[in-house]
């Protein structure tokens, strides 16, 4: 039996960043005491300062795939790595090149989103990682001409995911309908299939009426639980889970503790949800839109 939960299954947190000058090993560890087997590991940039080369962009990635081998390795969890730009990042380096240099700044900013898509191609190429993300828009009020090149610059990545056979980890803003139509048109427009995107921060709606085919990962926090089983019946392919967790020394905890989807798992099926969603949400969506989990050839640190 798993961690406790009463469930003899795998459990997975579908998005999970660590820091190395924060909790980092510890807090995968919490992870795996509390029960959890899998994380999907995923790029967090340094947003003071995001590289502005594809080598830059190369290299902040290799730091996040180490991390990954050293959580296998050290702690004994089986990890994905996602990698690519987030959106945040460069709607705010959208706003200082075009504030500085106008529609040459804009047109150098698409030139070095395009560069970090590359770089991250490069690394699932090799095995390295197994989507892209967490890519998207931002979530936040910003000018129309922001809005327009981070669309733009969505869209090409989602023509560019159907050519390569590559999954997206979505952020993008927080509404419901008009989010989950939006992006279905355009994976439609794009050729690629709208189960592979999957919509980080999902909210606990699951309804396929409201998520119009994307893959929700929810934010499985206080209060979701009750909405997602009230919804779970018309969900379609299913939904997986997510803490969010940023590991940032500075907000502890934040956005969801590491031990969360293990808890929540055990509080789903103390709810009644049948044992089918669970395998969907911790291994099946998981390997059909990931491939399968990595783990380590070398046995874990027994001071897990």
């Amino acid at each position: 039996m798993t961690g406790g939960t009463g469930w003899d299954g795998p459990i997975l947190d579908n998005h999970f960043h660590l820091n190395r000058n924060g909790r980092y090993l510890d807090a995968a560890k919490d992870f795996k005491n509390a029960g959890g087997t899998d994380i999907v590991l995923v790029h967090c940039p340094d947003f003071s300062s995001p590289p502005t080369t594809k080598q830059g962009h190369s290299e902040a990635y290799a730091d996040t795939v180490a991390m990954a081998e050293q959580v296998r390795r050290n702690v004994g969890l089986g990890v994905r790595v996602v990698l690519g730009p987030h959106p945040a990042a460069f709607a705010h380096q959208f706003i200082a090149w075009l504030d500085s240099d106008g529609e040459q700044g804009a047109q150098l900013a698409m030139e070095n989103y395009r560069n970090s898509i590359d770089a991250a191609v490069e690394y699932i190429d090799e095995g390295k990682a197994h989507a892209l993300g967490e890519v998207g828009r931002p979530h936040w009020p910003v000018s129309a001409r922001v809005w327009e090149l981070s669309n733009t610059l969505l869209s090409e990545t989602m023509h560019l995911a159907h050519q390569e056979g590559i999954v997206l980890q979505l952020h993008v803003e927080g509404e419901l309908e008009s989010t989950y139509r939006d992006l279905s048109q355009m994976a439609s427009k794009a050729g690629l299939p709208a189960r592979r995107l999957v919509r980080h921060y999902s909210p606990p709606n699951v309804d396929l009426a409201i998520t119009q085919g994307v893959t929700p990962s929810v934010l499985i926090g206080k209060g979701a639980i009750e909405e997602l089983m009230g919804t779970v019946e018309k969900c379609g392919h299913g939904f997986m889970l997510e803490t969010d967790y940023m590991d940032d020394p500075r907000r502890p905890g934040a956005v969801l503790g590491p031990k969360t989807v293990p808890k929540r798992t055990k509080q789903l099926l103390d709810a009644g949800l049948d044992e089918e969603y669970l395998w969907l949400a911790h291994q099946d969506l998981a390997e059909e839109l990931y491939g399968p989990s990595v783990y380590s050839t070398e046995s874990a640190h027994s001071d897990t």
